[in-house]
């Protein structure tokens, strides 16, 4: 079989990386140099660096995005007999993390155009054992701050954000992790700001959840071989954390640059909507990061999503789908008990969604190449379909 080559690759990390290559080779010399791999002075200058940037007081760095939200939500004193709300079509990290507080997770459905939680759903869920609710700041746009706070009141429940693909997102005058009483970063290697393997860390502005942090990661010591609670090992290494504050500075410039791809892409595709090519919509303005950039193939194109994302691959075009199969619909969670339909508009964008290439660098003829194939495939077939349909050459000449 003949390997395709991408002419459009879904992530590539070059334009990141190679520019300040040096910065982050001297970076990781200096850890070695001091050797102070576990707990280090780096980590603690980035935890400082990224909280302040988030616009909070606190960050505590851990081994994962996935420890992030489990050890978070402890530490918030989220457990057993406790409710929590969070949608439906997040990754399945959030809904582990629940779990592995012996909380019981509360799925809820989501805004077909944003892919946001809804609210007016999570408001229907609520019983007298709901604590908290996560609201997901997918795709790297937040869910609205104020609609939050203002429900979260309301309800008398706490937020704690997964921001996991949100770094440095704003909307409303909020910064992701600024908003509740604690918030879930991820820095998984593709994120905005991503390690080089995987890292995470909790926001919060609350002293008292930034030292219980401190204590669950580091085996629930508050000293050395004095253990107050019942924690685990999970410490964001300080060479991971050396390269994460290296790179931190550039992270707006390389946020800067997402926004204005994803411009160009809404631009591109606004004659593909007729075709039924639909980018999810942007509520968030110039506040939106855009860790991912995402198309709908809704009920007016004639072809099915896989049918496009194969013809795509094959013209080495890389996508990518988040996510296919719904929380309440993986196999491991059935004991949960949710059915399929329960959540008609996760289920329904799960069969919908794609994600285009999205990575600081992706050019503008890389973008006009992307958008001329899935023109191709989806007006070629609308014409065949059709054939006094707009000609292709009109849309992608």
């Amino acid at each position: 079989m003949n390997k395709i080559t991408m002419k459009v690759p879904f992530v590539d990390f070059n334009s990141q990386h190679q520019p300040i290559k040096t910065q982050l080779y001297q970076a990781i010399h200096t850890v070695l140099e001091q050797g102070d791999f576990i707990l280090g002075q780096a980590l603690a200058d980035f935890e400082s660096a990224f909280a302040a940037a988030s616009g909070t007081a606190y960050g505590v760095g851990v081994a994962s995005g996935t420890d992030a939200i489990a050890l978070g939500l402890q530490a918030c004193n989220i457990g057993a007999g406790d409710e929590v709300i969070l949608p439906a079509n997040t990754f399945i990290a959030t809904l582990i993390g629940v779990l592995r507080t012996g909380a019981k997770p509360v799925l809820v459905d989501c805004d077909p155009k944003t892919a946001l939680i809804d609210l007016e759903a999570a408001a229907r869920a609520i019983t007298s054992q709901t604590k908290a609710i996560i609201p997901v700041h997918l795709y790297g746009q937040m869910v609205s701050p104020q609609q939050l706070l203002d429900f979260a009141k309301t309800y008398k429940l706490l937020i704690f954000e997964d921001a996991a693909q949100a770094h440095l997102a704003e909307r409303e005058g909020y910064r992701a992790g600024s908003v509740g009483i604690a918030a879930a970063f991820s820095f998984y290697p593709s994120k905005n700001l991503g390690a080089f393997g995987d890292g995470g860390m909790l926001l919060t502005r609350d002293l008292d959840v930034a030292q219980k942090m401190v204590r669950l990661r580091n085996y629930g010591a508050s000293q050395k071989y004095f253990h107050t609670e019942s924690g685990t090992n999970s410490r964001l290494d300080t060479l991971q954390a050396a390269v994460l504050l290296e790179k931190l500075p550039y992270l707006p410039q390389w946020n800067s640059d997402r926004l204005s791809i994803a411009q160009q892409y809404d631009s591109e595709l606004a004659p593909l909507a007729s075709a039924g090519i639909i980018p999810m919509q942007n509520h968030s303005g110039t506040g939106h990061v855009y860790h991912l950039y995402v198309i709908k193939v809704d009920d007016a194109c004639l072809l099915e999503r896989q049918q496009i994302q194969d013809k795509l691959n094959a013209d080495g075009i890389q996508t990518g789908i988040h996510y296919p199969i719904p929380c309440h619909l993986q196999p491991a969670f059935t004991y949960l008990g949710y059915q399929p339909g329960d959540f008609p508009q996760a289920e329904k964008l799960a069969k919908q969604i794609l994600s285009l290439p999205m990575y600081p660098g992706l050019s503008s003829s890389q973008i006009k190449e992307v958008v001329a194939a899935i023109a191709s495939i989806t007006l070629t077939s609308s014409n065949t379909e059709n054939s006094s349909s707009t000609p292709v050459s009109s849309i992608v000449g």
